[in-house]
Parts: structure tokens; sequence; C-alpha cells
């Protein structure tokens, strides 16, 4: 490719180029996704990385208003990931679904894709998708992508991509109930994490240098790291600050709200985000691991995939009283659970107490979770269940065929 952005509308032979090796591969992906491939590195990228070790896999987000011509810009973002981003003139917004459409027909066209696996994180998608025939329909179902008011034409475009999805995935247990009532073919398929890179959080490992912007920030720290959105309690985290001024409350994360939401203390620091693999570093200098998430319509189905991710860097962890997280690591015992402020400073402080003994305990228990709980394991159970939907739609269209 001659650059890192390449315009659809002029790059018909490179893609075509492109897509001879992979001829007799297993079948494309096309994901819809409303998160930028380089928003946050989460369940998305970590199982859509691992799919392309088989197919190809086209990763295509939200149109970006601008000026110049309707066009489709295509990056390469991982060895056989491709990020495709709509670009339409402000004029033509109100008229986006059929510009959406006709920039997909020649993404699929250019790149020489044919009955690809359609896998949706997004029902609003299917405005512009029921025309393609594909080798399987995937509906991997996030909560924070889930949850929420939901306007009643949104409604509408799930109905018809759970009426269309051969499969659907959901992320936690909640949610798969909720789904199980809605589709016949439902699998929970929790979040993995990827353990060896965030055990390098363990202890003061000396391979990882302090992050210039956490050095100089006062201990004991309490962190949290992930999107700063509506799901956090950021009233909770504010309390938290003004009940210990001498806790340094860390906030590591893209942030989504108005600056001027954030509470500002002289204690709370808002250190934006960072990459994924800086993440270990930060974890590193916290004494303790937050989920200060709100208890809302947004976190009603959640399931932080942050919270193996702390585990396995050995911290200890507090959470407000997600279900979830209560039901899969509460109970074990491995994650303090806090509702409202007050209760929220003392699991904190008992955090703080504890001795080494306590934490090396528990740390034999989160490792045996963590052998069960890998990104690759996840994707390998996508994979076959994957399969066995894609064999099953084709059994399917040779009975309709025979039967004509």
């Amino acid at each position: 490719m001659r650059s890192t952005e390449v315009l659809m509308m002029s790059c018909d032979a490179t893609a075509q180029t492109n897509a001879a090796p992979h001829r007799g591969r297993e079948p494309d992906v096309v994901c819809f996704s409303p998160l930028r491939w380089n928003f946050v590195f989460r369940r998305p990228q970590q199982l859509l990385c691992r799919a392309a070790l088989r197919r190809r896999v086209f990763f295509f987000e939200d149109p970006v208003m601008d000026e110049g011509p309707p066009r489709m810009a295509i990056r390469p973002a991982h060895p056989g990931v491709w990020v495709a981003v709509p670009h339409l003139p402000p004029h033509l917004w109100d008229y986006r679904t059929p510009w959406l459409r006709e920039l997909l027909r020649q993404l699929l066209r250019g790149h020489a894709i044919a009955e690809p696996i359609l896998w949706y994180y997004t029902p609003r998608a299917m405005a512009f998708t029921q025309q393609l025939e594909p080798a399987a329909v995937v509906y991997d179902c996030m909560a924070e992508l889930a949850t929420g008011e939901i306007a009643p034409s949104h409604k509408l475009l799930e109905a018809e991509l759970l009426r269309r999805a051969d499969v659907v995935f959901t992320d936690g247990s909640t949610l798969h109930q909720v789904m199980r009532a809605m589709h016949p073919n439902v699998h929970l398929l929790p979040s993995g994490t990827d353990a060896p890179h965030f055990q390098r959080a363990r202890g003061q490992t000396a391979a990882l240098d302090e992050p210039l912007d956490q050095a100089a920030i006062p201990e004991p720290r309490l962190g949290f790291f992930g999107t700063i959105d509506e799901r956090i309690d950021l009233a909770l985290v504010a309390a938290l600050a003004d009940a210990r001024p001498a806790w340094q409350i860390v906030m590591v994360g893209p942030a989504k709200l108005h600056p001027a939401a954030l509470p500002a203390r002289p204690n709370i620091h808002w250190l934006g985000a960072k990459r994924y693999d800086e993440l270990p570093a930060y974890l590193a200098g916290w004494d303790v691991a937050l989920l200060p998430f709100a208890r809302n319509a947004c976190t009603r189905l959640a399931n932080p995939t942050q919270t193996l991710e702390y585990l396995a860097g050995g911290k200890t962890v507090v959470s407000t009283a997600l279900r979830d997280v209560v039901r899969t690591y509460g109970e074990l015992g491995l994650v303090r659970i806090a509702s409202g402020p007050d209760d929220f400073v003392a699991a904190a402080e008992a955090c703080l107490r504890e001795g080494p003994a306590t934490r090396a305990e528990r740390l034999l228990v989160i490792d045996e979770l963590l052998a069960q709980c890998s990104w690759d394991r996840a994707h390998a159970r996508l994979q076959e269940i994957l399969q066995s939907a894609i064999q099953a739609r084709f059994a399917a269209q040779a009975a309709r065929r025979r039967s004509a």
C-alpha cells in the first residue's frame, strides 16, 4: 500500500493483489462496530486479532463526517486486519444509510470478499447490510453496548439482527439470561484476559519503568483504567478522595465526558488514554485497583474486563455491587464488594491493611482461574461454535435448493 490510509475509490488493483493470497482460505470476516479500533484494546480486538490468523478481517467503523467526496478509508491495523472508515460530507449525512450500503458494496468488490462472516457489535449496521448473503451471521453482544436507553429504531434493528443471526455470544451471565429469551442459539462467552501481559505488574517488577506522569504521585495509590463515561460513578470517586485526602486516586483512560464533569480534587489524577502495552506499568504502581461503576441502566448487565486484568496483576480490588462481579468474583472472595461511599472507603482500607500471606493465598486461587480464562481459550471455543453455525447454514441452504 502507498500509505497507511488508502481511499477505496482508487485502490481496486491493490485490493485485488492483497486478496489473491487468501483464496481458498476460510470465509473472511466483516465486523461492524460502534467502537473505534484504536479507542481501547478490548474484546473485539482480542477476538478479531485471533480470527485474523485464519481469515482476513475487515473492521467496519461508524462513519465520519467531513468534507470531500463520499469515500472509504482503509488502513492495516494488525496482521490480517484492515480498518474501514466511511467518510461522508455533511450534506449527505441525513442520507447516510444508502451511501453506507454503496461504500460497503465497493469494499466487498474491491477486496474480493464473497459470502463473508458478518460479525456485529451494533444492530445499527443492519440498516445497510440486509442485502448481503453471508456464510454466517454472528452477534457478539457486549454488555457495555447493550445497555442504556434504547431507541425504538434500535430495537427493531436488533430484532432483525436476532432473526438473521446464526449464533449469539454474550460476555456476561446476566446478559446471557436476557438474550436466551430472544434467540435459540445463545452462548455465554466471557471475556478472557492476557494473563502474562498483566502478571508483569505483580510486585515491584524491575522490568517495568514507572510511567513519568504517575511517578510523581505519592502513595498510597488507588487506580482505575478503562473508558471514563456515564458508567463511572464520579460522585463515588469524589467522595473517596474527600474521605481520605492522603489517598491518591489515579484514573487512566479516555474520557467520553466533558472535562467539567470530572471531579477536580488535589488527590484525583486524570491521566488520560494509554496504550494497552502501557497498562501493566501503571497497574504495578497501585496499592488497590478500583471498579467504581455506577448502578444504572448502563451497568445493569456489566461484567468489566478490567476485573481479571487487575487480579492477574496481583492487586486487591474493590468494586461496586455489579451483579456479575459479585457472582463471579465477590462470592469467591477475590474482590471486595462495596455499596455506597462509606462502604467503599472501608473496603479500600481493608485492602491496604492486607498482609502478604493473605495476598499470596489469594493469588493461588487467581492463577487457577486465569488458567481457564485466556483469550486463546475463548477464541477457540468461539471458533468451534462458529464453524458449527456455518455448517448448519450451508446444510439448510442445500436442503432448500433440493426442495425447490
